[in-house]
This record gives C-alpha cells, sequence and structure tokens, in this order.
C-alpha cells in the first residue's frame, strides 16, 4: 500500500491526444521558421553593412594611396593594376580568404616614400649609395605609418616586406623563402609583371611572353617559385587590363 500523497495526479498528455500533438507540432514549426526568417533577414542586413564597410575602406586607402603617390602620374594605374592582379593571384592560391586585408597593402606598399626627400625620389640619374641607403628606408617609414591601424595589420606587413626576394637578397631586413609573408610574396610578382608589362620613361611596355618567362626564370631568386608558377596560367586573363597587345 502506497504512502499517502505518494499517488501522482493523472494530467492528459500530448501523446494521448493526437490533434493536440499535431497543432502543438504545427504552433513549434511556425515558430521556428519565424525565428530563421528573423535571423536570415538580420544577417543579410549585416552582411550588407559589412560590404559597405569594406567599400569604404577600400575607396579610404585608394585615396590615401594615391594622395601619397601623388606625385608620380603612373602611380594611380600602377596601385590599382597592382591591387587586382594581386587579388587574382591571391585567389588562385586559394588564400584570399585568409588574408582579407592584402589589397590594402597592395595599394599602399609605397607609403612611406612620402618620408623620402624629393631630391631623392625625382632624381634623373642613378642614385649614389648613399642615396640608396635612404630610398631603401621608404618600407619601414610605410610600415610605421599603417601598423598601428587595428584592420591593417596584416596589409602593414606587405608594405614592410615587398621588396624582400626569396633567396634573401633583398631589403629591408635580407628575409628568405617562407620567411617573407606569403602576401609579400605575391605582391612582388605583380608588382614585376605591371612593371614589365607598362610603358616606362626608359622604355615601352615589354611583350606579355617576355614577362611571364622572365618571372618563371626567377622563380626560387627574386620570386618565390611555387607562386610564380601558379601565377603563370593567369597572365592572359590579365591582359585586357595591361597595357601591350
Amino acid at each position: 500500500m502506497s504512502e499517502p500523497g505518494s499517488e501522482l495526479p493523472e494530467f492528459p498528455t500530448l501523446a494521448r491526444d493526437p490533434e493536440a500533438l499535431q497543432r502543438q507540432l504545427l504552433l513549434f514549426t511556425n515558430d521556428i521558421t519565424e525565428i530563421y526568417k528573423r535571423e536570415r533577414s538580420r544577417a543579410e542586413e549585416l552582411e550588407a553593412a559589412l560590404s559597405e564597410l569594406k567599400t569604404a575602406y577600400l575607396e579610404t586607402i585608394r585615396s590615401l594611396a594615391f594622395v601619397v603617390e601623388a606625385k608620380d602620374a603612373y602611380t594611380g594605374q600602377h596601385l590599382e593594376r597592382c591591387r587586382v592582379y594581386g587579388m587574382a593571384l591571391m585567389q588562385a592560391l586559394g588564400i584570399a580568404d585568409d588574408h582579407p586585408d592584402a589589397e590594402y597593402g597592395f595599394l599602399l606598399h609605397d607609403a612611406g616614400k612620402v618620408g623620402i626627400p624629393e631630391r631623392i625620389l625625382s632624381k634623373p640619374g642613378p642614385l649614389t649609395a648613399a642615396e640608396w641607403r635612404v630610398m631603401r628606408t621608404h618600407p619601414l617609414i610605410g610600415y610605421q605609418m599603417v601598423s598601428g591601424i587595428p584592420f591593417l595589420k596584416g596589409a602593414a606587413e606587405i608594405v614592410r616586406y615587398h621588396h624582400e626576394m626569396f633567396d634573401g637578397s633583398g631589403y629591408p631586413e635580407g628575409l628568405r623563402a617562407e620567411e617573407i609573408p606569403l602576401p609579400a610574396r605575391v605582391f612582388s610578382i605583380v608588382d614585376a609583371f605591371d612593371a614589365m608589362t607598362t610603358d616606362r620613361p626608359y622604355r615601352a611596355a615589354l611583350p606579355l611572353s617576355y614577362a611571364a618567362e622572365e618571372i618563371d626564370r626567377m622563380g626560387g631568386t627574386q620570386f618565390d617559385p611555387d607562386v610564380a608558377k601558379v601565377f603563370a596560367p593567369l597572365c592572359e586573363r590579365l591582359v585586357p587590363i595591361t597595357t601591350p597587345a
């Protein structure tokens, strides 16, 4: 015999009422659907806001880069081409999402030249050894300019290391191979490609085939050979925005 008060009350349950269970499941489904719609709408709004913010960042950086280097009429197109080429190569390597601020670094790579005396920047003849020592400080000056900006941490590495070479013969630190951040290794290739395939004051643009062969030849010395191999197939796609036919 059970003790007084030990009996459990019998409540009607959903299991005993299939129609009530069906109604409850329908209400639950509707609730989940509404929650999903609201969250999806919020996600779309957030994605749109982030896209607008990224565009604002990019336009701000582009304007800053152009102002810094406005003394050179060639620079503006060079900066934009390097950004486009660099992002195409980053996509081909499958690393674009890992380095979302790389394109800012491509645009700002020579920002440190703002700290180089005009007499050196605009000198028509060869630089002296002393003048070269001054010129070679521009990556460090640029790095100091942008490294303190939170969303430019990765870009700052490109600015600092864009003149390093794969064999260690570059500057300012003489880094070699994987010591050089990958986005900086990417940039050195697209920078050289653009330099070769556009008109310069001292020569006409070189043929696309020559530029591609030269980059391949310099793989392992000036350039990362693996990155150079990935870049080669992209050359034909980049033809429409280069100067030579």
